[in-house]
């Protein structure tokens, strides 16, 4: 049977410190950082995607918990890597099982990149057609990971045209003072403008002039310089 070891040594064969170093830097790695405690190998992001392609189909869903809880960075995303390519596969009990994974190790998830590889791949796609009310609860989490996961799994209803969630949780999320959830309810913001231009608009309208500078300028980069400019002069 493949085990979660087996993934840990061809993870190892890749590793290179010095892309650890600049790993480490790049995702805050660092003392005082958003992801200090956590540690890198160096081992990038195509390499991780191709061992998790080697063995995601062997892999049982407990091993890959396992993983999923490692103190190592990139075997955490590579167990997300993982995750993502058996949920896409696999039937409904085995997505729930998956859903439950993730849902029940978002403290693992605990940065930018294991967010944005998990949350609009297995959380989204999941609620489509469910109760979302967990996102509620996890848009109201002291942990800033929960609640970048709330956000970015709306990004799976914006791409079926529905918007009112992505709405919901950024009112919800409107003064949160973490910069990564900020930036995060900008661009899901900018996802829906890139849809549908009125309605981003129509929720900006009453909100741009109280939410955080970096949450507007996220939201509103790909409108027009004289647009942008009017929104960023409080003058929209």
């Amino acid at each position: 049977m493949v085990t979660s070891a087996d993934v840990r040594s061809a993870l190892a064969s890749l590793a290179d410190p010095h892309r650890a170093q600049a790993s480490s830097r790049y995702l805050q790695i660092t003392p005082g950082g958003y992801g200090e405690g956590d540690r890198t190998i160096g081992v990038s992001v195509p390499q991780q995607r191709r061992v998790a392609a080697r063995y995601w189909r062997d892999l049982p869903l407990p091993e890959a918990a396992d993983l999923l809880a490692s103190g190592v960075h990139e075997e955490r995303l590579t167990s997300l890597f993982i995750l993502v390519r058996k949920f896409v596969k696999g039937d409904d009990q085995e997505r729930g099982r998956i859903f439950d994974i993730v849902l029940a190790n978002t403290d693992r998830i605990d940065n930018w990149d294991l967010v944005d590889s998990s949350a609009p791949y297995i959380v989204g796609p999941w609620l489509l057609d469910r109760d979302r009310s967990v996102l509620d609860r996890l848009a109201a989490s002291d942990l800033v990971w929960d609640r970048r996961i709330a956000i970015i799994a709306t990004f799976a209803f914006i791409k079926a045209g529905d918007f009112q969630w992505t709405f919901r949780l950024s009112d919800q999320l409107l003064r949160d003072p973490h910069d990564l959830v900020q930036k995060a309810v900008g661009w899901m913001l900018r996802e829906v403008g890139n849809r549908d231009r009125a309605a981003e608009e129509q929720f900006l309208a009453e909100r741009y002039r109280v939410m955080p500078r970096v949450m507007l300028r996220y939201a509103i980069e790909k409108f027009e310089p004289r647009r942008r400019g009017m929104y960023l002069t409080g003058e929209a």
